[in-house]
């Protein structure tokens, strides 16, 4: 019996976990990607798995539906933990922290957090008490806390290359180094995606590019408005136990949902298994310029200082920065795209596509295969206002010299 075919375009963690997830389903899957697996905005993440910066809503629906999966995905990899006992997952539910630093924080934290539990979220309303035990390096000046026990870490590389491996083991092919150039069509729909090596054809197309996803539409001759939107991250050296949680201020959710293009931090503090603590974060629209800038980390570090003053005497052995899939209206594009069939995608999850894969792929799979999905997924549709209503600037533009023009061939 022929299986259908699904070509997945990026092999990031949300091309991964669709691999993973097809794949075992039976779907006969090849994945490909520019570059290698896991190699751009996967590898430059925090790993991250949240619904503590989530509002009730569909994006909210879609990390918790993730939540409740990636226990489970992730206790049925083949072969997760290697030979010496190493497991590149890094999988840690150690919980997360929001803390409010002034009136006005206290004063928007905590109707948030209640409208969180009316929608079926873990929000636990910490004394100081509670605070200073959980976190007991945490500035002293601090006037509200809510603590969120589903929120996750993994290793972001890492859980894509289990994710990827595992869909290997189940029949799916990778090919690195192989860019997407353009579309070839038959009767209106999707057969081949061009590359330098020749077409490959396919049923089914899956963009899951991430940043890139807006570039790769444009080429299949589809605009799609989804931008590079950066963030970068501090890493000290390996420190004695210090931070206990992921820890972060509540005005981190207002950076979260802004639209606005200039610089936005907020503390975000959590501690690694090698010891390391990561600072973040930054939110800024620059295009596909990668240049650090020193006045983005200095305030960086100024706002993780404010909610642990005890690292001011750490060392910073390394910064790094990567670009988030950003959509105007802050949800993922989800869904088979109308404009041309056979064209999928699976993109535009900003900076919470490493919590948000497993849920994405779920979709991916349910809709692909006509089955009643896990959540509501008209909310990520492709033909929304939002997605298609505009198209990138000069700005944020991709910076690559293989930017070609949209091509679209008949085949024969």
């Amino acid at each position: 019996m022929d299986r259908t075919r699904v070509v997945i375009i990026g092999a990031g963690i949300i091309g991964a976990a669709c691999a993973r997830e097809l794949a075992v389903a039976g779907f006969d899957v090849l994945v490909l990607d520019r570059a290698g697996a896991a190699a751009a905005t996967t590898s430059h993440g925090e790993g991250n798995i949240l619904v503590s910066d989530k509002g009730p809503g569909p994006e909210l629906e879609l990390a918790q539906l993730s939540r409740r999966l990636w226990p489970e995905v992730l206790a049925a990899l083949t072969g997760r933990t290697s030979p010496d006992g190493v497991d590149p997952v890094e999988w840690d539910p150690k919980g997360g922290i929001v803390v409010a630093t002034t009136a006005e924080g206290a004063e928007a934290l905590l109707p948030f957090a209640a409208a969180q539990r009316a929608a079926g979220v873990r929000a636990e309303t910490m004394d100081s008490d509670a605070l200073a035990s959980a976190e007991p390096f945490l500035t002293e000046r601090r006037t509200a806390a809510v603590y969120y026990p589903d929120d996750a870490q993994v290793q972001p590389a890492g859980a894509a290359t289990a994710l990827l491996a595992d869909a290997l083991r189940a029949g799916a092919r990778l090919r690195t180094g192989r860019e997407v150039l353009g579309a070839v069509t038959r009767g209106g729909r999707l057969t081949a995606v061009r590359t330098a090596d020749g077409q490959v054809e396919s049923d089914v197309f899956v963009n899951a590019a991430g940043p890139w996803s807006g570039e790769v539409a444009r080429r299949l001759g589809v605009p799609l408005d989804i931008r590079p939107r950066r963030g970068e991250v501090l890493v000290t050296t390996p420190l004695p136990p210090t931070v206990f949680h992921k820890v972060y201020d509540a005005d981190y959710v207002g950076a979260v949902g802004s639209g606005a293009g200039d610089l936005q931090t907020s503390a975000v503090v959590e501690s690694t298994r090698a010891g390391t603590v990561l600072l973040g974060s930054s939110r800024r629209r620059v295009g596909f310029d990668d240049r650090m800038r020193p006045e983005v980390l200095s305030s960086i570090a100024a706002k993780a200082l404010k909610l642990f003053p005890s690292l001011a005497g750490a060392q910073v052995m390394r910064a790094y920065g990567g670009f988030r899939p950003y959509v105007p209206d802050h949800l993922p594009v989800i869904g088979a795209d109308p404009r041309l069939p056979g064209l999928w995608h699976a993109t535009g999850h900003e900076g919470a596509g490493i919590g948000l894969s497993v849920g994405t792929a779920r979709l991916v799979r349910e809709l692909l295969t006509g089955a009643a999905p896990a959540i509501d997924a008209s909310p990520f549709r492709v033909d929304r206002p939002a997605v298609l209503g505009d198209t990138p600037t000069a700005t944020d533009a991709p910076n690559t010299s293989t930017d070609t023009a949209p091509t679209t061939e008949e085949g024969s």
